[in-house]
């Protein structure tokens, strides 16, 4: 189970397979959602996840890999839905809000 302190997030990573213009879409609505907090928002694919992220939200199908080329310590929350995923929606109230949330 991941702890992440919303308020440390400054970056999210939206990662992605090649092709999946989904993830794509899901990065633009994050960067609109956290645009006051200071937090980047990047897509990546999930074999580049940089080291410099400090969470990482992908498919659920692509959890295990992100996972495998993530930085040590960085949480990999995977989500169904590309638009609306409560573990996604869970993950950005914990931004905005500055609180800690469990997965």
């Amino acid at each position: 189970m991941a702890t992440i302190d919303g308020s440390s997030v400054k970056k999210l990573i939206v990662a992605c397979d090649a092709g999946m213009g989904s993830s794509v879409m899901l990065a633009s609505s994050l960067k609109k959602q956290l645009a006051k907090t200071g937090v980047t928002v990047e897509h990546s694919p999930v074999a580049s996840i940089p080291s410099d992220a400090d969470v990482v939200v992908t498919q659920a199908g692509l959890a295990d890999r992100a996972r495998h080329h993530a930085p040590d310590n960085v949480p990999v929350i995977p989500f169904q839905l590309f638009l609306g995923d409560p573990a996604v929606s869970k993950l950005v109230k914990a931004i905005v809000d500055g609180t800690t949330v469990e997965f």
